[in-house]
């Protein structure tokens, strides 16, 4: 697998990371809630117009992230060993069981969107509220998207971050046991931490390495910085 290769199945592989983390679920609980009484047409009509809409606002801080990382090109280097330190850090934090992730939220949308039935309200709830237990991934990965200095590339990373983040609804949308499916998985990550906190090691190693060892404009493709 090539570095550039690499840099885009992270987002994918962050964004079902962040799918199953509890206080994640519980925000999709919310979601799949308000599909209760649709029909099976309109709830992935709902699902689709939820994932572009959340997708499209993660997209959104991701090319502000990589407009920002941009302006910093002479220190893209230092940005992947500060995202690996910090991975390497929180991944520690989970296997060695300290408390380090807290409950609630950062909110940057209404908390009353949250309750709305529409799925492009609920989109920019879910895009604009940041669980945070999740937010190490997000941060994390908005300066790694700043570390690629293309506003287009800092946009895409994000928007399949978002994308990944809500397409494993589709498999519980039409479950009746969906719920106590989503809550038994969320129950299981936290009783099992380990298993994130490994691979947060191991993704904090990896960025490290590249930060130290790999030239940013090999891997985006010879794009000299102005």
């Amino acid at each position: 697998m090539t570095e550039l290769t690499a840099v885009w199945m992270l987002p994918i592989g962050l964004g079902l990371l962040g799918f199953v983390e509890p206080c994640t679920i519980g925000g999709h609980l919310v979601f799949l809630r308000s599909l209760w009484k649709l029909t099976a047409r309109q709830k992935m009509a709902s699902l689709l117009i939820f994932t572009l809409t959340r997708s499209a606002v993660a997209g959104v801080f991701g090319g502000a992230a990589a407009l920002t990382g941009e302006a910093l090109a002479s220190f893209q280097a230092a940005l992947w060993i500060v995202f690996g330190v910090v991975y390497t850090t929180l991944g520690l934090c989970y296997l060695s069981q300290v408390p380090l992730l807290l409950r609630g939220q950062f909110r940057l949308a209404p908390q009353a969107w949250r309750r709305a039935q529409h799925p492009i309200v609920l989109g920019l709830a879910f895009g604009l509220n940041i669980p945070a237990c999740a937010a190490p991934i997000l941060f994390g990965f908005l300066a790694f998207a700043a570390s690629s200095g293309a506003v287009v590339s800092g946009f895409g990373m994000m928007f399949l971050f978002g994308l990944f983040l809500s397409l494993p609804l589709m498999g519980f949308m039409f479950a009746p046991q969906a719920f106590t499916q989503l809550e038994s998985m969320a129950d299981w990550f936290r009783t099992n931490r380990w298993i994130t906190g490994t691979i947060f090691v191991a993704l904090g190693i990896w960025s490290i390495w590249f930060g130290l060892f790999v030239d940013p404009v090999d891997w985006t493709g010879g794009q000299e910085h102005s």
